[in-house]
């Protein structure tokens, strides 16, 4: 069965026609001929002691949907996701596992595949509408449906799911996704985009100008999943252990309300933990598996509920801060001796360490996807040890999370990094999370702010980021800045906001409730930017521009401009020429289409060496100039000279002396050096000399008379 909506000017087409019947639900959903499939399925057996909603979103790029052959030429097939995948898999994630039931054990696995690309309509928020309707249709437990779109804003103009092109240099690109509550109407359930430097005015006002088109896709999902909608799974409640729960509470009643409200509240929760779970040993000493994961939902739940409490009717905090207070900042720009830019940034118990590395423009990371073939110059990369939680565990690859917070860092700071034709650099800056407690990704791009600064890249202003958390009611709110552990696990919502003084750079939502309203997300933005203002004002303490130098272990790059139908003079055969300019100066020579040349060296008189070669090579040459150069070839009918490296011309043998000459070796031997003049340059480019001296000077003794 297909399902057809008119939306912003072209057809939306969801064929739930079950082309994959052995899954719980699917949908193949067109936009434009963008098509892409969302199948889920869950399991029928329950996972055991998970702790948390056994999940598992993955978002799949098919080289075949943009007409492509790609990868590995010894494998030319997909490999592992790109981090442009994951980042679509995370934000499809964000949105939909809220609406997922509380106790719901069984494991859901999410897969979107892209099978075909125009070029045109982006494929992620594609992805998260189609999965929005292949779980309102299955019979898996999920609170549906979800509207997604993306806007951007071009000018005075608001663009609904704008395109590639449109995308380019947007004042703000924003994706959102929302729900419909019968209470409060149209709910914001996740947000994720970037911005060149916006006032937070605007990011309110793209978000109301996408409500109607928000309703319209809800609506045209409500229509199939009441006509197709498959009947819910019941999932089984299991009885509440009255006696045990009872014991519990007793016990942890006093120890939260008089132990949480300290500096070292994430501690307190830890401690009061551990001597809940002796408290019940002692008097269950053979508890089942089961009963400890009952145990710890009633922990849990008196936890939460104390936290709410507390700051919603007191606006006490668990660390006893006030609801817009940062914890305590500290700064340190340049601790590493050997690297081009380091940076620290503390705040409370979190630590990220910045270091900066420059490059030049062949360090830039080839780009190779469904998407996108290009280059990349700017890269920000986030690790996350285990070390900085305090625990063991093995290293593999960077995880998804690690990836996902790397590029929300690296969307913060990228409005500020100068272009290339200003600084030919290519910037990769890596940080270190050394200690967690609580936004490491906003940790990370003040670190990397200052980094940068440290550097001496010419940074249009430093960036900072803020996360706020939510604590609400039926008919109460807060909300928190700068939150940590207990505020993020217990809080209702994760709201990451990053910019400079002049406006926000990146922004990142995902709740844990039904969503916010335009009234919780002015309010959040209100107080992201008095705290963001207010940590900007701690960087410049340390650093409040660039310096004015680079690093002097940082490379030294230099370009300039050549005639474009030269460049082939500065390659040479196979590249011989450029090769041995590279070698014999110890330079890395990079040359666009355009003909602007770059030249990259660890010291500067190698550059200049390389830069001299080039120019020679490449220079034009002018009849009438006087050049001395070395003879090279001997011919019957003249000499051939290298006037200056890879440029030679032809003294005909008319023009070796004032009088006839039999033999040309007469006059000239090979490695003689001569100074020659310009009569003529042919149309085909070639340089016709004449010697203006009769008698030359020997190369070497070898030529000695």
């Amino acid at each position: 069965m297909k399902f057809k909506l008119q939306f912003n000017g072209k057809e939306m087409t969801a064929d739930m026609t079950g082309l994959t019947e052995r899954a719980n639900g699917s949908c193949l959903l067109r936009y434009g001929e963008t098509v892409v499939l969302a199948t889920v399925v869950m399991s029928q057996k329950e996972a055991q002691n998970q702790g948390f909603l056994p999940l598992s979103v993955e978002y799949l790029e098919r080289y075949y949907a943009a007409g492509k052959i790609l990868g590995s030429r010894f494998i030319r097939r997909e490999s592992r996701p790109t981090n442009e995948a994951i980042i679509t898999a995370r934000l499809i994630d964000r949105a939909i596992r809220p609406r997922f039931p509380k106790n719901l054990n069984h494991e859901v696995q999410v897969i979107v595949t892209c099978l075909s690309w125009d070029r045109e309509n982006d494929p992620d928020v594609l992805g998260l509408i189609a999965t929005s309707l292949a779980l309102g249709t299955s019979d898996i437990p999920w609170n549906g449906p979800l509207g997604a779109l993306r806007i951007a804003k071009l000018g005075e103009n608001f663009i609904v799911n704008p395109t590639y092109e449109q995308r380019e240099k947007p004042e703000i690109d924003l994706c959102i996704s929302s729900i419909k509550s019968e209470e409060d109407g149209l709910l914001i359930n996740m947000l994720e985009g970037e911005a060149q430097e916006v006032d937070e005015e605007i990011l309110c006002q793209t978000v109301r100008f996408a409500n109607p088109y928000l309703e319209k896709l809800i609506r045209f999902q409500e229509e199939i999943i009441e006509k197709i909608g498959k009947k819910k799974i019941k999932l089984v409640q299991k009885p509440r252990d009255q006696e045990l729960e009872n014991e519990i509470k007793g016990f942890l009643k006093e120890r939260l309300s008089s132990l949480i409200f300290t500096k070292e509240g994430d501690e307190q929760i830890k401690k009061i933990r551990e001597e809940m779970y002796l408290f019940v040993e002692q008097r269950r000493p053979s508890m089942e598996l089961e009963k400890r994961n009952e145990v710890e939902e009633i922990f849990e739940k008196e936890v939460k509920q104390t936290i709410e409490e507390n700051i919603l009717k007191n606006e006490r905090r668990p660390d006893g801060r006030g609801l817009d207070e940062i914890r305590n900042i500290s700064c340190r720009a340049g601790i590493l001796p050997r690297t081009h830019g380091s940076a620290l940034f503390r705040r409370g118990k979190t630590r990220s360490l910045s270091i900066l590395t420059l490059g030049g423009p062949d360090d830039m990371k080839l780009l190779e996807g469904m998407e996108i073939i290009g280059k990349k110059r700017f890269m920000h990369h986030y690790n996350f040890p285990p070390y900085s939680v305090g625990e063991v565990k093995p290293l593999r690859a960077p995880s998804r999370r690690e990836i996902g917070h790397g590029m929300l860092a690296e969307r913060a700071l990228l409005p500020i990094i100068p272009d290339f034709e200003n600084f030919p650099y290519t910037i990769r800056i890596v940080t270190e999370i050394l200690s967690s407690n609580g936004s490491t990704s906003m940790a990370s791009v003040c670190s990397s702010s200052l980094a940068l600064m440290d550097a001496g890249v010419p940074i249009k202003r430093p960036v900072a980021g803020i996360s706020l958390g939510l604590i609400k009611d039926e008919n109460n709110f807060k909300i928190l800045t700068d939150i940590q552990g207990p505020e993020d696990h217990y809080g209702g919502m994760d709201f990451k906001v990053a910019g400079t003084k002049q406006g926000i750079t990146a922004i990142q939502m995902d709740v844990k409730i039904d969503g916010i309203n335009e009234e919780i997300l002015r309010k959040a933005l209100t107080q992201g930017k008095k705290a963001r203002l207010e940590i900007l004002e701690r960087m410049e303490e340390v650093l409040d521009k660039p310096r004015p130098k680079l690093s002097p272990f940082a490379p030294k790059i230099f370009s300039f401009q050549i005639n474009p139908e030269k460049i082939g003079l500065v390659i040479g055969s196979e590249g011989k020429t450029i090769n041995q300019i590279s070698r014999e100066c110890e330079v890395s020579i990079d040359i666009e289409d355009t003909g602007r040349v770059f030249v990259t060296a660890e010291k500067e008189d190698s550059a200049k060496r390389a830069l001299a070669w080039i120019k020679n090579i490449t220079r034009e040459v002018r009849v009438g100039e006087i050049f001395q150069g070395r003879i090279t070839r001997i011919l019957p009918f003249g000499a051939i000279v290298e006037i200056f490296p890879g440029k030679e011309g032809l003294i005909h043998i008319s023009q070796l002396a004032p009088y006839h000459v039999n033999r040309v070796e007469d006059v000239v031997k090979t490695g003689h050096l001569v100074t020659v003049k310009v009569i003529s340059i042919d149309e085909q480019g070639r340089i016709n000399l004449s010697l203006q001296q009769k008698r030359t000077k020997k190369a070497t003794k070898k030529w000695t008379r």
